[in-house]
């Protein structure tokens, strides 16, 4: 089958160097979108294994279609009684892009029509009543040509299952995954977040650092449909369970000034397993400090969402620098949408866009030392950086 990975802008690499790591080759990306060929194991596995992506997706068709008519014949020709029954409920998710079909309401609504009229004919039905398992075709149009989608995942990939409570604007998990998957950090290395909010950034570095599947306790779509042997769900959370690191990793510190966030992240931490691994603590960024020489910071600080707030972040920024220059062997990475964090923090060795759900922000990477290799007397410290 022809696969597609929905990505975030800006966090296309980070899931194509996991697909990579798991052992699926090459995979280009186009549009936001990763692409590569597979079976129900595979569509098993990016759901159980994958952090950074956001949906996994079967393409189930592709034709040119500049008129209703055209795409109503391009629609019914894919073999949907292979993939749904007549009680399969279908959703549809469209989109159109320098098309002359602009009307996503009533392009949704021929494809619809489509498929149900399909699933009449080749299975005798007399109606579809929709009661049974549910499935989101993709109808996506661009410069008059349609691709079909059927999307395998349900709920999106970085709704994990372990963040039940709310505070403020949480960083999503996706995106925490991808920053902390282009990063320096290993499990060997202390990991800190002084802006911990409800514990996402945190949390999916102990997971990371545990080699723990985000979608291993999770349900799926495609698990309900006909088309899909039941191994395939099972032997990719098989292999889940089988991959889980259970010796020592170095410190997780999170922390917050807020003692009620704080109570909230340990809670998350509890339901994603990983609250053992986590220090957790109520304080001040300001006076955040790490007995470990090497590590690595990730965090997604205040910055404001009215432009009155935002000008009195400066001094904020500043602290921050101050603290962060305290760690010099550390690296730290910083997602922020305030304008004068270079000012204040400096010249970052590397910034990248990326999108906080639709909030543009820009990825500040300030890098610390590189490890210094172990000694073969045994005599360095240091950790070996991976």
């Amino acid at each position: 089958m022809k696969l597609q990975i929905a990505a975030a802008t800006g966090i296309e690499a980070a899931v194509k160097r996991e697909i990579e790591r798991m052992g699926l080759g090459h995979a280009p990306a186009i549009r936001g979108r990763i692409e590569l060929s597979g079976d129900w194991n595979t569509v098993a596995r990016l759901n159980v294994f994958l952090r950074a992506g956001e949906r996994v997706l079967i393409e189930v068709g592709k034709f040119f279609a500049d008129t209703f008519d055209a795409l109503y014949e391009g629609v019914r020709a894919v073999a949907w009684e292979e993939l749904f029954t007549p009680h399969t409920q279908v959703l549809i998710d469209g989109k159109s892009y320098r098309s002359k079909l602009a009307a996503v309401k009533a392009a949704g609504g021929v494809t619809k029509k489509a498929i149900v009229d399909r699933l009449k004919e080749k299975t005798g039905a007399g109606a579809v009543d929709e009661r049974g398992e549910r499935a989101v075709v993709g109808v996506s149009i661009f410069e008059d040509v349609v691709t079909l989608t059927l999307d395998t995942s349900g709920n999106g990939l970085h709704k994990r299952g372990y963040r039940v409570l709310t505070y403020d604007a949480p960083l999503r998990e996706t995106t925490a995954a991808a920053i902390i998957e282009d990063s320096f950090y290993r499990r060997d290395k202390a990991f800190a977040d002084p802006f911990c909010g409800s514990g996402t950034v945190a949390i999916e570095a102990a997971m990371y650092a545990r080699g723990m599947a985000p979608g291993r306790t999770r349900d799926f779509d495609f698990t309900r449909w006909k088309c899909v042997p039941a191994e395939a769900i099972r032997m990719a959370r098989e292999e889940a369970e089988e991959t889980v690191y259970r010796g020592p990793i170095a410190p997780v510190y999170a922390s917050d000034i807020s003692p009620r966030a704080v109570e909230i992240a340990k809670e998350h931490a509890r339901r994603a397993g990983v609250d053992g691994d986590i220090l957790f603590s109520v304080g001040d960024m300001r006076a955040f400090s790490a007995r470990e020489r090497y590590g690595v910071l990730v965090s997604n600080p205040p910055y404001g969402e009215r432009m009155e707030s935002r000008q009195d972040l400066f001094p904020l920024y500043l602290d921050f620098r101050t603290m962060f220059r305290a760690l010099p062997d550390w690296s730290a990475y910083v997602l922020s949408a305030y304008e004068g964090l270079e000012r204040a923090c400096g010249r970052p060795d590397k910034r990248r866009i990326l999108y906080n759900a639709d909030l543009k922000c820009s990825l500040f990477a300030y890098y610390g030392k590189k490890p210094v290799p172990r000694a073969q007397d045994g005599r360095a410290s240091a950790p070996a950086c991976e």
